[in-house]
């Protein structure tokens, strides 16, 4: 670890739980000290996984917080149901920290990267998740014996390519999650009439850049907000 950019650590981890405990419930989520260590144990084994295997491309520990941590639990409000599938979950985000924040649901992280499904199974085991699955697939080659709950996506691919990615794994009534920036106009209105759309806008404590989240479900098409 260079000393240009230190990583949350145990020696200053108490400093930092506070804002992140205050940051997470205006999100909704209630952390105790402890998760919120756990959290910042998250980014701290994943600067230091990233030295070698270059898994994400922000790096300082500010950042990290709000665009990793932060952004992830602003969609824990949306979330349906037992079963939850984060597809193309990169280093594990949005799935790790949602996943530590509802021991009660079980969390699948899909991705087709080795080394990234390896240290999402490497921070579940760090964390003791032992609500998180981590697959090292194609989405598309999926086919889960049992429709999930919810799928989400954070920048996977535009909405009509991820539904027609994420469709075997979704039944009539489950949930799609695709987390996005500015309010993607030209997707929406691409996607097919089976799908219902609804954009909810995103504030994320401490993050300047535009969120919003788009909610699909199966139906009959709907005004596309």
């Amino acid at each position: 670890m260079s000393s240009s950019q230190p990583t949350p650590g145990a020696s200053d981890a108490q400093h930092a739980t506070r804002p992140l405990i205050h940051a997470a419930a205006a999100l909704g989520v209630a952390l105790t000290e402890h998760d919120a260590l756990r959290l910042l144990r998250l980014l701290e084994e994943l600067a230091r996984w990233n030295r070698r295997f270059n898994l994400t491309a922000i790096t300082e520990p500010a950042d990290m917080v709000t665009h990793h941590l932060l952004d992830s639990l602003a969609v824990h409000r949306h979330l349906h149901g037992a079963r939850i599938a984060d597809v193309g979950t990169g280093a594990g985000f949005p799935g790790l920290p949602l996943a530590l924040a509802n021991p009660e649901r079980r969390f699948s992280l899909i991705d087709s990267n080795g080394k990234k499904i390896r240290f999402v199974s490497h921070a579940a085991h760090a964390l003791g998740l032992v609500n998180v699955q981590a697959l090292q697939a194609r989405v598309e080659s999926l086919r889960p014996e049992v429709p999930f709950d919810t799928v989400m996506a954070r920048a996977f691919a535009a909405l009509p390519t991820l539904v027609r990615a994420v469709e075997p794994l979704c039944g009539p009534d489950t949930r799609i999650l695709a987390l996005k920036g500015k309010w993607p106009k030209a997707e929406l209105e691409a996607l097919p009439d089976s799908w219902q759309a609804e954009t909810v806008p995103l504030s994320v404590p401490g993050l300047t850049e535009e969120r919003c989240l788009v909610i699909l479900s199966a139906g009959s098409p709907s005004a596309r907000h």
